[in-house]
């Protein structure tokens, strides 16, 4: 089975770094769920990142400390099952097995949130490692 991202997904990779997108469209052809491309997954402007950063949900505050958001090198996912958005840490991996893959594939250098350390795990997250 093959997926594709829907418009609203890839309008939300507007931005991002072609590398990613060839990833993600690869990926999307081996997976055995469909995902999507959340709200605030692809770029983000330096005031959404202090929002996030003073919400707590970012350790990068977009002006001090610059995300990879910022300048296209990152996305985030959800896994997308049972007609609707799923967080959930099994998914979640389902669908880094399949980005990963297709990172190995094209040879792009991906890290995964899910390998974060101290305090662990930013599945829903990848970027570039360069």
């Amino acid at each position: 089975m093959s997926f594709k991202l829907s418009s609203t997904s890839q309008r939300r990779l507007a931005g991002v770094d072609q590398r990613l997108i060839d990833v993600i469209n690869l990926a999307l052809t081996i997976i055995l769920v469909d995902f999507g491309i959340p709200g605030d997954g692809g770029v983000r402007k330096a005031s959404r990142q202090k929002e996030l950063f003073d919400q707590g949900l970012s350790k990068l505050d977009g002006y001090k400390k610059i995300s990879n958001h910022q300048t296209g090198m990152a996305f985030d996912v959800f896994a997308f099952v049972d007609g609707k958005a799923s967080w959930d840490k099994l998914h979640l991996a389902l669908v880094a097995t399949a980005i990963l893959s297709a990172a190995s594939q094209l040879n792009v250098p991906l890290r995964w949130g899910g390998h974060f350390k101290p305090n662990g795990w930013d599945m829903p997250h990848f970027e570039i490692k360069e």
